[in-house]
């Protein structure tokens, strides 16, 4: 068989996350200890029994992710085998990046942080906002955001391809306002807008780019023990080289997350596991990889389940 590991994004966070897995597992409650080290705060703290809101914003979820996703990694171990390619959905990658040996986690989780900071302060000095378009076909919703952008004077751009029939959208309110309009009028079934701090994947991140950049400059990106598949290209990424530069220009650039699971169906993956909290991808996968066993691993009973 050949494995894929997938690691999600922002939006799956919940108060109590890694929490029984810390618990049960002594390797994932080093990992969340690594976490608060690295951060020079509990994070811990707040992913086991934070407040909810504070646990949401930016600078914490990202962090907060990329912990509990290494923590089941690191619970996983041999009961997994061979992994032939790892993906992670927007900051999921770093998540990726860390499973393939690429970056060391106390690197990732720092930078993740920064990443968090730079995202929510690039929201605030060109706000934005972003929506969910279901039932559209790529190409339509690429040919609205092209629409609203000219006719709303501002910007809409496609930020998420997650899967046949849901493209995300983003940009500044006007924009993104007409891109919704533009939508329900082309067909679609529904658009909903999404309570973000700021319209990532999209040119007004654009702030956040040379921080960002400055910073994993100064990390070691080692060449990846499995391919990483790229947000940015949805192609097999295999030097650290090439991970560092994609990881920037991920902030503005769609993550192509359908295409990136057909590029590793393509390639012979014919099982996919989920490490993190929640199912999302591999509800995703119901539509991106239809036939294809997608296993979702974030609790204690996930991972005995596994065998091994």
């Amino acid at each position: 068989m050949s494995l894929a590991l997938l690691f999600p994004g922002q939006g799956s966070q919940h108060v109590g996350m890694g929490r029984a897995l810390a618990a049960s597992f002594p390797e994932a409650a080093r990992v969340f200890l690594e976490s608060d080290e690295a951060l020079g705060f509990s994070l811990s703290s707040l992913a086991w029994e934070g407040d909810e809101t504070a646990l949401t914003q930016t600078k914490n979820a990202q962090p907060a992710l990329l912990t509990h996703s290494v923590a089941v990694l690191a619970t996983v171990g041999d009961r997994i085998g061979p992994v032939a390619y790892a993906a992670g959905h927007s900051l999921g990658e770093y998540s990726a990046l860390v499973a393939a040996g690429v970056l060391e986690f106390s690197d990732a989780v720092r930078a993740v942080r920064l990443r968090g900071e730079l995202m929510f302060a690039s929201g605030e000095e060109r706000p934005g906002t972003m929506a969910a378009i279901l039932g559209l076909a790529d190409e339509a919703a690429e040919d609205v955001c092209r629409r609203a952008s000219a006719d709303s004077g501002g910007t809409c751009v496609p930020a998420n391809f997650n899967s046949r029939g849901q493209v995300v959208l983003s940009g500044d309110v006007r924009g993104v306002e007409r891109g919704m309009e533009l939508a329900l009028e082309s067909g679609a079934r529904r658009a909903v807008p999404l309570n973000v701090s700021g319209a990532f994947h999209s040119p007004l991140m654009a702030p956040a780019e040379e921080g960002l950049g400055a910073y994993l400059a100064a990390l070691d990106f080692r060449d990846p023990v499995h391919p990483i598949v790229s947000n940015v290209t949805a192609a097999a990424v295999t030097t650290g080289a090439d991970a560092r530069a994609l990881l920037i220009r991920q902030l503005t650039s769609p993550v192509r997350w359908s295409a990136s699971i057909g590029s590793m169906v393509d390639a012979g993956v014919d099982r996919f596991l989920e490490l993190g909290p929640g199912s999302v991808l591999c509800g995703l996968n119901r539509r991106n990889a239809k036939g294809i066993p997608c296993t979702s691993v974030g609790a204690p009973d996930d991972v005995q389940a596994l065998g091994g």
